[in-house]
């Protein structure tokens, strides 16, 4: 836990293993060293090391080399601390939580050393690396009631105008890496915006319109425009997002005041990229890595099938140590590397009636493709399904990768539900032609095992409404025309039946004449 200063000629002393963080070439004097030194903050006396340092014409690039990864974040705090009751309540609220919070910090520890390097590589304060505690607890696959994803958060449309990729195999918004920068790009945004970093944390939650909005309401009345001002006209949730990250500065910032002993961290990159040109199965990716398959997806919780397309060069994430593990055994692999390729959905279909036509397994198609039970997929979808011997080499090819999306609807949602009768000359082949539905859906819904159905059998169908009105409309035509025919014939059987009465009385008259 030692605190090194060097130069930058002393470079070539550096310990191997132990990583940087190069600070912006400044102009120093012993005093200004000195003031450095000062300030910074070790375990113990004993601990702190003999600057070193070389100053050629008044100029020295300082290199700070810090072996524990929470001394570094320490180091870079640099957002003004907040201190009120919610601050409290917050900190109470976590340091009563260690098991929580030690559980947050394990599953961080893959990413955390990597999002400390992007902010200081970019010159941000390091505070910022603690707020997927508060966003996701540091889940990259956490997925909120608003939709929105991933270990920093990002709505559907805010992680496009981030030019984080969404597509059925990918979505960016869950990588480690893309939606790093892109949640710093957006940090950073907001302060330039803002220029304080607890407003552009409060825009980052509740958006950087209703932020303004509230500034603006402030400053009509005269009133201050800073966060804690402004929190009065804020929702809960965002009046208590500062008031968190605070809660998680100050525990990390100084464990022994509560009791807490956190779990060294190097610093030092726990993970690195592997690059593959060839799709490549999920489940064989972990093997080659000789990972477990839980931890291949921790590190890329991005892929959202079963397979990793492969023709645009995709990073995968893997562990340092087993990043030539997997090159040398990705070499050597003999099989396949993918089973899986795409089929396009030209017409609105259940998964059953898809499986059935192409062979597949119904089951299958809905696991591998998210489909809930009893969804249909909508025309223009694209969906996943097993290769064939002959597609066996093949790439999906980057297009499709990048640009395919699902879409799925809940049948009953254009659909009527009615029961009809089998007549004598119906069989399931007509009944699917006549409402313009498939044998196998209409098997489905009323649970057959066979083709054939018994006359006057009742069968329940799922008719699109705009049909179903038609045939209706057409059966109420027929209903009308047949009460009508009805009505005629009685009409004609009473003219017909006082004509026969006309004439019987016509004859008995002339009777009564010819006897009288």
């Amino acid at each position: 836990m030692k605190r090194f200063i060097y130069c930058l000629a002393c470079s070539g002393l550096l310990l191997s293993g132990l990583t940087t963080t190069t600070l912006k070439a400044q102009t120093i004097d012993t005093l200004k060293l000195s003031k450095k030194l000062s300030n910074a903050r070790f375990e113990s006396p004993t601990e702190a090391t003999t600057a070193a340092t070389d100053i050629v014409d008044g100029e020295e690039p300082l290199i700070f080399t810090e072996s524990d990864l929470w001394n570094r974040i320490r180091h870079g705090y640099a957002i003004p601390n907040l201190d009120n009751q919610l601050v409290n309540y917050q900190t109470s609220w976590y340091s009563s939580r260690m098991d929580y919070l030690l559980r947050i910090v394990q599953r961080g520890s893959r990413y955390l050393y990597h999002v400390v390097d992007a902010l200081d590589k970019r010159g941000m304060p390091t505070d910022l690396a603690l707020l997927p505690f508060i966003e996701s607890a540091f889940n990259p696959q956490a997925i909120s009631t608003a939709k929105a994803s991933g270990m920093w958060q990002f709505m559907p449309a805010t992680g496009r105008d981030f030019n984080l990729k969404q597509s059925i195999f990918k979505d960016d918004r869950r990588g480690v890496l893309d939606s790093t920068e892109a949640a710093l790009d957006y940090l950073q945004r907001l302060y330039n915006i803002f220029g304080d970093w607890q407003l552009a944390l409060a825009a980052y939650n509740w958006g950087e319109g209703s932020v303004q909005r509230a500034i603006k309401k402030q400053q009509a009345l005269g009133l201050p425009i800073d966060f804690d001002s402004l929190s009065a006209l804020m929702p809960n949730e965002t009046k208590n997002y500062v008031p968190k990250l605070q809660a998680v500065k100050n525990i990390i910032g100084h464990p022994e005041h509560f009791n807490i002993v956190l779990p060294k961290l190097d610093n030092e990159p726990y993970f690195t990229t592997v690059k593959s040109q060839k799709d490549i199965d999920v489940q064989l990716a972990a093997k080659l890595a000789e990972l477990p398959l839980n931890e291949f997806k921790a590190l890329n919780p991005q892929f959202n099938r079963p397979v990793i397309t492969g023709g645009n060069n995709i990073n995968i994430l893997l562990p340092i140590e087993k990043a030539p593990v997997f090159e040398n055994n990705f070499l050597s692999w003999k099989g396949p590397y993918s089973s899986w390729t795409t089929l396009s959905v030209n017409k609105s279909e259940r998964v059953e009636t898809l499986a059935n036509r192409f062979g597949y397994k119904a089951d299958q198609l809905r696991e591998v493709n998210a489909i809930p039970a009893k969804m249909i997929v909508k025309a223009g979808s694209t969906i996943l399904v097993p290769k064939s011997a002959k597609s066996s080499e093949e790439n999906i090819p980057v297009q499709i990768a990048e640009l395919a999306q699902l879409t799925i609807e809940n049948p009953s949602a254009g659909t009527r539900k009615i029961q009809v009768k089998v007549g004598k000359k119906d069989n399931l082949a007509s009944l699917a032609k006549r409402y313009k539905l498939s044998v196998a859906d209409i098997k489905s819904w009323n649970n057959l095992r066979k083709d054939q159905v018994a006359v006057g059998q009742k069968l329940v169908l799922h008719v699109p409404k705009a049909h179903a009105s038609s045939n209706l409309q057409t059966a109420s035509r027929s209903s009308n025309t047949k009460q009508q025919l009805a009505k005629n014939h009685r009409k004609v059987s009473s003219k017909q039946a006082s004509k026969r009465t006309s004439k019987t009385l016509a004859s008995a008259g002339k009777k009564s004449k010819r006897h009288s």
